[in-house]
């Protein structure tokens, strides 16, 4: 069974850049991952996925042009570049396996969440 673990949250400024990452560990044997998002007192919602296979990214529209997802298939793990960062973007972000389907965008096409990583803009 897959594992992922979160790491890289913490606080930045309006603005500013941070990178997460999620280490996969396991059987993997996916050909996708994805990052959601969760602020406090709201549904975790999607950020962006990933194609293991060939790169290809997916975003939400609220951070199109904003956030970079990336992997490095040799380490299993992904990447998360947030930029020009907004105080909306403070949330719990999680990495989860994604287990296939027709669909990118929704939770119940995820297997093998990690535990967050929390990410705090401030104005």
């Amino acid at each position: 069974q897959a594992q992922v673990q979160e790491n890289g949250g913490g606080l930045v400024q309006a603005g500013g850049s941070l990178r997460l990452s999620c280490a996969a560990f396991g059987s993997i044997n996916t050909p996708g991952m994805g990052w959601f998002r969760q602020a406090s007192g709201e549904e975790r919602e999607f950020v962006a996925f990933i194609n293991w296979r060939d790169g290809s990214p997916y975003y939400a529209d609220s951070v199109m042009g904003r956030f970079t997802i990336g992997a490095d298939n040799a380490k299993n793990t992904v990447y998360l570049h947030i930029h020009r960062a907004k105080p909306e973007d403070t949330a719990v972000y999680y990495c989860a396996r994604w287990a296939g389907g027709s669909t990118v965008t929704t939770e119940a096409a995820y297997d093998s969440w990690g535990q967050g990583t929390e990410v705090t803009v401030s104005s």
